[in-house]
């Protein structure tokens, strides 16, 4: 388990940016996801990000290295609703977001809401629904909303979407589009774990598994609280340089189609002041930057080859001066 970074004022200007109590609450939130998910301290951090900088995680790997129990541990460790979505190649929009049924006794149309309307939703093997009812998540995840029928309804808050996928070369998948990988905040691959992790996760469910004992240790107001603040922490000009050096040099490399638009730079700030907090502290230094540049901003650029992005993220950031 992670231990809690010491502070004594994660102020600013307009107020704390987070109070002890709730340092606490992600400290407990670490350790409880940590308890089932073993050896993947790093992915475990990425999650939590996502979740406080208010964007949604895909989550890409081979079947069976527990991505679904990823989702289902934030899941059960969050005293919110959750809904899980199986994808399948006969899935429906409106299985997803809901449908309005008409109602002969008031003559009127009446909405029935869609699994979408949780708070967590874990949208398993996203990849395995045709591009059309992928497309049906669109509006939720970028605007907090779906659309139906000329009316808007909103999405509880906070609302996160954990998706799941299985790399294309996997017979019945379907590539996500790119407006559709756009809207997950990060993109992070779960990996085999250590010999030392796999050997601690068989002993640990010799006789139960790990996440039926896992209790709430975070309300849905004590995340929204969290999110509020992570908008608090401080940004120093240097390092908003730095973002801007950083997108600059995805859009002029020759390994790259297509660099890292502002919106995805709005992202990486957003990011990296989350991961600030979630070390304690209430101002981004470049260390946040490198550590979730690759997870945020691989899935939003475009190699020139077959090559993956990742590596070509890693070089120019290693390229770039940091600002001291």
């Amino acid at each position: 388990m992670a231990e809690l970074p010491p502070t004594t004022d994660l102020g600013t200007d307009d107020g704390p940016a987070l109070e002890q109590a709730d340092l606490e609450r992600i400290h407990e939130l670490r350790g409880s996801m940590e308890s089932v998910i073993r050896g993947k301290t790093e992915v475990i951090e990425h999650t939590l990000v996502t979740l406080f900088a208010q964007g949604h995680l895909l989550i890409e790997d081979v079947p069976g290295v527990g991505k679904t129990m990823l989702a289902q541990t934030l899941a059960r460790s969050l005293d919110a609703s959750f809904r899980r979505i199986q994808f399948t190649s006969d899935l429906l929009p409106s299985d997803i977001v809901g449908v309005s049924i008409y109602q002969p006794k008031t003559s009127e149309f009446e909405f029935k809401p869609g699994p979408i309307f949780s708070n967590v939703l874990l949208a398993d093997e996203i990849n395995r629904a045709t591009p059309k009812t992928q497309s049906a998540m669109l509006e939720a995840m970028n605007e907090a909303q779906v659309s139906i029928d000329s009316s808007s309804y909103p999405m509880p808050q906070p609302f996160i979407v954990l998706a799941t996928q299985n790399p294309i070369e996997h017979q019945g998948t379907y590539p996500l589009p790119e407006s559709q990988l756009d809207r997950f905040l990060m993109r992070v691959r779960m990996g085999y774990p250590s010999e030392e992790a796999e050997k601690a996760l068989l002993e640990a469910q010799q006789v139960e598994h790990p996440i039926d004992s896992i209790e709430p240790v975070m309300t849905r107001r004590d995340i929204v609280a969290i999110q509020g603040a992570v908008r608090r922490v401080r940004v120093d000009p240097a390092i908003v340089d730095y973002f801007v050096r950083i997108a600059s040099a995805t859009r002029r490399t020759d390994k790259l189609s297509l660099g890292v638009s502002p919106r995805g730079n709005l992202l990486l700030q957003r990011a990296s002041q989350a991961r600030a907090l979630l070390d304690g502290r209430d101002f981004v230094v470049p260390d946040d930057v490198k550590a979730i540049a690759i997870p945020v901003l691989s899935h939003r650029v475009i190699s020139r080859g077959p090559s993956d992005t990742a590596p070509i993220i890693e070089d120019l950031l290693s390229d770039i001066a940091v600002p001291l």
